[in-house]
């Protein structure tokens, strides 16, 4: 056996043994290095916190105390219509996005003129450049039809004064609206983006076919984006249960009128720097991360997330 013969077989041999190229063994050093410091963030804000939590909502005074945290929670006459708010805001929340988000990236997607195109993608875009809080602030002037451009629609519906709009039976539409408002342009910009990654071939093939533009987008665009909208649905879901600063601020301005444990998040608070009681606010917080987990792996399920094509 040649030299060059014997250098190559121990060459397969060393591959055969599970060795990678030098290029893929750069690549992996150099992905490990980019994901080491989200790794540690993650570890440092969003596991150990988790842990803590789940040590707190099980102990009382460091002694173990198994559901009694849980209980007595549940047993609080703040805790049903809090979850009430929230349920109600998520619902609407996301069925503005899973509908208006995919319609308007339809309709983006669908106009030929590129400035026009590029115009309204950017217009969309704006309103998430604004913190969640700057947002509240902004709506406050919109939300008093005394000053407010849309009093004539505000007015139209019966709404004379700032504090008949933020009423609780009505607030979670309000709320919905202004979390719209600032969400949504990112995500149309995404499904914009989802949608030009179909493949021509499939869309000349539905125009051969004589589908028109509600049938392609029914049967061929929305099923193709379905990982998208699930994972959509997913953020967007992890988002709306920690409702806080939204109804918090609104607290503030209306002296009273939204109430200081409007939603789950803001329960916790009180429960934690009013109370006192990080037992009983870890109890929620643990209650809202069991919820949004089990309701994110159902849509992880129904939408396919992580099937492979």
């Amino acid at each position: 056996m040649s030299s060059t013969t014997a250098a190559a077989a121990s060459t397969r041999g060393r591959q055969r043994a599970g060795s990678r190229p030098a290029p893929a063994r750069a690549q992996a050093r150099m992905g490990t290095i980019f994901s080491s410091g989200y790794t540690i963030f993650l570890l440092a804000f969003g596991v150990g916190p988790a842990v803590y939590a789940l040590f707190l909502a099980f102990t009382k005074n460091g002694a173990f105390v198994g559901f009694d945290n849980f209980v007595r929670v549940f047993a609080d006459y703040r805790f049903l219509p809090a979850v009430g708010h929230v349920a109600l805001f998520v619902v609407v929340w996301l069925a503005c996005l899973i509908v208006f988000v995919v319609l308007l990236a339809l309709i983006v997607h669908a106009i030929r003129i590129r400035w026009l195109s590029t115009t309204s993608r950017f217009l969309f875009y704006i309103p998430g450049a604004l913190a969640g809080a700057s947002s509240v602030l902004l709506w406050l002037f919109v939300l008093d039809p005394a000053v407010s451009p849309v009093s004539f629609i505000l007015e139209a519906f019966g709404k004379e004064s700032f504090v008949q709009v933020v009423q609780t039976d009505t607030l979670h539409i309000v709320l919905a609206i202004i979390a719209f408002w600032t969400g949504a342009g990112g995500w149309i910009v995404i499904m914009y983006g989802a949608l030009n990654n179909i493949s021509d071939e499939v869309m000349e093939a539905a125009r051969i076919d004589g589908a028109g533009p509600i049938n392609t987008a029914w049967h061929i665009q929305i099923p193709l984006l379905r990982k998208w909208i699930s994972y959509m649905a997913i953020l967007s879901l992890a988002a709306g249960t920690q409702l806080f600063v939204e109804p918090r601020v609104l607290a503030q301005a209306s002296k009273g009128v939204v109430t200081q444990d409007y939603s789950l998040n803001q329960l916790a608070f009180l429960y934690a720097f009013r109370q006192n009681d990080f037992n009983g606010s870890a109890a929620i917080s643990l209650v809202l991360l069991v919820v949004a987990l089990g309701l994110s792996v159902f849509f992880v399920f129904r939408g396919g997330l992580f099937e492979r094509e």
